[in-house]
């Protein structure tokens, strides 16, 4: 009788369980994160609608502002869908100023007029290597009969202004490769290697070498062999403009890479550096050292009016450079994004006006721009606001325009759903789609000020996005 009693009562349970709506086992795995230790002092929000026709689906503080972290590419990246198109590519010109003799002898200067392109000496696309814009540029000068240069190489960075780094970012990311700033002439996405070399826990490590070579830098270090399994926690500290990069924190004996990536702190005034050290190999002398937009604007001189443009070097298409953007979650690419969305809007060149522009033309679409309150376009800044209510819209905009799927396909897969990740410290944030019996849904889930492992709230998230599988 016992054991018929039991038998009812587990089919009944299962039954019950057999049955709950999707908003009824969201609810439960909701409730089961927010009563988490982990969660005693955290923010957290869930939002999900339909993809197709945007009817709610589940909502729960969908109207709390939370730090994005990286999932707020996915709203740069949609944005510039919008208003560049799939399509869009910058030009770096190659000019000069003044004129050739017949000799062959430049009296003027070799100007790379830079128009925020993030590529440009990436190695993620075949035409965007190093070695083949050095070629590029060395074979328009030759084509001109450039053979001697009675002037400078000059990296015009000038077009995004002088402010590269967003109000907002912290002093510990500048410096590393993640903090890159921005530039209206990129170059190798803003960063170079640092090799390290190991010693014994707690001895000092001293022994940098730069890939490629930073003959202009200075290297001072203060970091530490550490103990392993305590991973990699070295971090450069180089102000823009500066000469002198300081090294600091722990590296772990048995880390297996020995390197750290660290930010270019003027990526014009090294690629003129690059180019004018070519064409030294080459045979063609330059009589002047290289310069950039700050290097002259510290010496109180202006960049030099173009003569003649020589050749113009075009970047990937948008939806190349979003797929490695989401992909690789590339914070210089989103910056420059915001910074062009300005720039095409007719706008002053800067963070803020980018910022605006996000603001606006998502406020005719009917989203309240205090929900989306940003100070960036990577969500490196512990500042920035946005609801999961907002970011869960934007996705679904994006889910009926015909370049949704290039967006899509940038989106990297974690625990078998296609979605973009962000963690910056105590905060871990998802976005993106999922499929649920057919249903298409689109989803923004945000947690802030957790406490103890990531790892384990990464985890316990993910049992609640399992619920829309």
């Amino acid at each position: 009788m016992v054991k018929r009693i039991w038998l009812i009562s587990f089919l009944f349970i299962s039954t019950l369980g057999f049955g709950q709506t999707l908003d009824q086992k969201l609810q439960t795995a909701f409730n089961r994160l927010q009563a988490d230790s982990q969660f005693k002092y955290a923010s957290v929000s869930l939002t999900v609608l339909d993809a197709k026709t945007g009817e709610k689906v589940f909502a729960m503080n969908p109207y709390m502002g939370l730090a994005t972290a990286s999932t707020l590419k996915t709203i740069t990246s949609i944005t510039a869908f919008y208003l560049l198109g799939k399509d869009f590519q910058y030009q770096t010109q190659i000019a000069y100023n003044g004129n050739i003799g017949t000799d062959g002898v430049l009296n003027g200067d070799i100007i790379i007029k830079g128009a925020g392109d993030p590529t440009l000496g990436s190695w993620r696309y075949e035409h965007t290597k190093e070695n083949y814009v050095l070629t590029l540029m060395v074979t328009a000068l030759q084509q001109a009969g450039i053979k001697k240069i009675n002037g400078r190489i000059i990296g015009d960075d000038s077009l995004f202004g002088s402010q590269s780094i967003p109000d907002g970012w912290i002093w510990q990311d500048i410096g590393n490769y993640y903090g890159a700033g921005t530039s209206g002439l990129c170059w190798r996405e803003n960063q170079f290697d640092l090799k390290l070399k190991t010693g014994d826990v707690d001895s000092p490590i001293n022994s940098f070498t730069a890939i490629p070579k930073m003959d202009y830098l200075n290297f001072k270090s203060e970091l530490v062999n550490a103990p392993a399994n305590t991973g990699d926690n070295a971090y450069a500290y180089l102000p823009i403009g500066g000469k002198t990069v300081f090294v600091r924190g722990t590296y772990a004996i048995d880390q297996t890479k020995k390197s750290i990536s660290v930010a270019i702190p003027d990526p014009a005034f090294d690629l003129a550096y690059r180019l004018n050290d070519t064409l030294a190999r080459l045979g063609i002398l330059v009589s002047n050292p290289p310069e950039s937009a700050n290097t002259l604007r510290e010496k109180g001189l202006a960049i030099p009016t173009i003569t003649k443009n020589l050749t113009s070097i075009s970047s990937p298409t948008l939806s190349q450079i979003v797929y490695w953007l989401n992909k690789k979650s590339i914070n210089l690419y989103a910056e420059q994004l915001l910074k062009t969305l300005a720039w095409k809007a007719g706008k002053p060149v800067n963070t803020q006006n980018g910022v605006e522009v996000v603001q606006e033309f998502w406020k005719a679409k009917g989203i309240d721009p205090h929900s989306l309150n940003i100070a960036d376009g990577s969500g490196l800044s512990p500042g920035d606001r946005v609801t999961t209510l907002t970011l869960a819209t934007i996705l679904q905009n994006a889910k009926k325009e015909p370049w949704f799927n290039d967006f899509y396909e940038s989106l990297p897969i974690y625990n078998n759903m296609r979605m973009k990740s962000g963690s910056i410290q105590n905060v871990l944030t998802y976005a993106g789609y999922q499929t649920n019996n057919g249903r298409e849904l689109c989803f923004s889930i945000m947690v802030n000020n957790f406490n103890g492992s990531s790892r384990q709230v990464k985890e316990k998230m993910f049992r609640v996005l399992d619920e829309l599988k």
